[in-house]
């Protein structure tokens, strides 16, 4: 016998896709995947970001064939993280028992977990916009015979589905102030460096570290790479800069609180005197824009925190 009046059915909300995070089996790397298809991965030693895919499969960071990935030696590509000191030190700085670019890119840091961000519940909704991965390095996970100064970094990577940010906080736990220097060392992958270019600059003016790290007037034109280039614009605004192949925007990057741009390329004679870069042609296929914080020193005060960071978005 059939009811005069049924209760109404109650709606369910549908389940939305969530990111997906893994750990590889030997713990020696981090992978995030989107529900509509972005990737990116992340080793431990150095929280080097090694690779960055698009929904579509495209590669959007060079990582040399040649690159160490087993911890003996820094990585060569992806992105690597400068810290707390930029290049060779100078023997008479707090900082001159380090490595050259210090420590952080050559440090097992600790993964400290995952959030991530809704995105709309609309109707056709893909699920979560954006994971973003932390990572944790302290005083205690380096050797403090040469940098004794207390700090904790927090290293964050957010992956969206047309963005990457990589966000650092430096904090000063101990009771001295010390200097340092920051750099994102991105190596951005392109089809052809000699169809490529890099706008944004055109005003800045750089230290040309080809000719004896010679101080350089702005170009008042967009970069465009034809040798080997070493270049650090110092001071630059924080306004977009634009990388594009043929003429078409490939992506733009934003800055905060990092008002340096290191552009890399080793060209020919660079990339064959390297032991870890491969092809030997690989040169045409990368064009490194790092934006960091490294013309002068960062004065980081007993118990203060620091934070800066990039976005690169694929247009």
């Amino acid at each position: 016998m059939e009811r005069p009046k049924k209760p109404a059915a109650i709606p369910v909300s549908p389940v939305q896709p969530t990111p997906q995070v893994s750990i590889s089996d030997d713990n020696s790397r981090v992978t995030a995947t989107l529900p509509t298809g972005q990737r990116v991965e992340v080793l431990l030693y150095g929280a080097t970001v090694i690779s960055w895919k698009s929904a579509n499969g495209r590669e959007n960071l060079f990582l040399s064939d040649k690159a160490i990935l087993d911890g003996s030696k820094p990585v060569r590509g992806g992105v690597p993280l400068v810290f707390p000191v930029f290049g060779p030190p100078k023997a008479d700085h707090p900082t001159g028992k380090l490595p050259q670019h210090g420590f952080a890119r050559n440090s097992r840091w600790e993964y400290l977990g995952k959030s991530s961000s809704e995105s709309s519940t609309l109707p056709n909704s893909k699920g979560d916009a954006s994971v973003k991965l932390d990572f944790g390095l302290s005083h205690s996970m380096i050797d403090s015979s040469k940098w004794d100064y207390s700090f904790n970094l927090t290293y964050s990577v957010t992956l969206s589905q047309d963005n990457l940010e990589t966000s650092l906080v430096v904090r000063n736990t101990g009771s001295s102030n010390y200097d340092f220097q920051v750099l994102f060392h991105t190596y951005l992958a392109i089809d052809d460096i000699t169809q490529t270019t890099i706008s944004g600059l055109e005003e800045v003016a750089f230290i040309d570290k080809t000719q004896g790290a010679k101080q350089t007037e702005p170009a008042n034109k967009a970069i465009s790479i034809t040798s080997e280039t070493d270049r650090v614009y110092t001071l630059a605004s924080e306004k977009p800069l634009a990388v594009a192949e043929q003429g078409k925007p490939r992506y733009e990057i934003t800055r905060d609180m990092l008002s340096d741009v290191v552009v890399w390329n080793p060209w020919v004679d660079k990339a064959k005197s390297m032991a870890d870069f491969g092809p030997e042609d690989g040169y045409k296929k990368m064009v490194c824009v790092e934006a960091g914080s490294v013309s002068a020193w960062n004065t980081l005060e007993a118990g203060d925190t620091w934070e800066g960071g990039q976005r690169i978005k694929t247009v």
